[in-house]
């Protein structure tokens, strides 16, 4: 049997890698669980959730210093405030659509089959986006317009189905509407940032009563390892993505999607 620690391991560094590349982590998970036997029961459920705390505390230390700025500047600085509305612009459609329709989703869509498929499916997306001739208008994520991130964070909803990849949408989004791929990936991050703080503090409040002291060492594994590789990741996709594009991670999604299908065809 695989010690909880081991577990944890495992688990942080799959969150790490996959939370801001285009390959959908909450996928990648589910694939963990039903194929590996990581993960499985209550607690774990939370634990993956409870973590994304770790990647997220990783974009915040990357981009301290323009975060800072902008929170220091958005009482002064209309072009700081513009960006901090247009962020919550594009996290409001997640609430809404969660609160209608999160218990459904968990219910009816949170299953290997649909990650599989919705992995190919967005793999064959990002080779399409990849080879469209766009010309990008826009090159910083802090001044894209306000209807720009509204529509980004529409587009982000349809990542609660699992296996599409919050990043993905958010990052097809904002190419298809002008924005550079650069601009595109690191929008994805600071949206992220009110999206699964939201889930963490949700998630914490409701299973609090469950958490032992051998659980929070647990999660507390979980969330430095998730910390350090997510720091790792981003700045190396970044890099990537600027000269490179999406084909690699299309083809990520696509051949893990395929393997899935085969297992589960087999019985697995």
């Amino acid at each position: 049997m695989m010690s909880d620690v081991v577990k944890a391991v495992i688990l942080g560094i799959i969150e790490g890698v996959t939370e801001f590349l285009p390959v959908s982590s909450t996928g990648h998970m589910l694939v963990a669980q039903r194929f590996f036997g990581l993960g499985e029961g209550a607690f774990w459920q939370s634990f993956v959730i409870l973590i994304q705390l770790g990647a997220i505390l990783a974009i915040v230390m990357l981009y301290f210093v323009k975060l800072s700025r902008v929170a220091l500047g958005m009482f002064t600085n209309p072009d700081d405030r513009r960006f901090v509305i247009g962020v919550l612009l594009a996290f409001l459609p997640a609430v809404i659509v969660g609160l209608v329709a999160g218990k459904y989703i968990k219910e009816f869509l949170f299953n290997p089959w649909v990650v599989c498929f919705t992995l190919i499916a967005g793999g064959a997306i990002l080779l399409w986006v990849d080879q469209l001739y766009l010309k990008p208008t826009q090159h910083d994520a802090t001044r894209y317009p306000l209807l720009m991130y509204l529509w980004i964070g529409i587009a982000q909803c349809v990542a609660m189905i699992p296996g599409v990849s919050r990043s993905g949408a958010s990052i097809v989004a904002a190419m298809l509407l002008g924005g550079d791929k650069r601009s595109a990936a690191e929008f994805s991050f600071f949206l992220a940032i009110p999206t699964m703080v939201g889930a963490f503090a949700y998630d914490f409040y409701k299973n609090r009563a469950e958490m032992t002291t051998d659980h929070i060492g647990i999660v507390a594994i979980g969330f430095v390892v998730s910390f350090i590789t997510a720091a790792i990741v981003v700045k190396t996709f970044l890099t990537y993505v600027t000269r490179h594009g999406f084909t690699f991670f299309a083809w990520w999604r696509v051949v893990i999607g395929m393997l899935g299908l085969i297992a589960l065809a087999l019985g697995k």
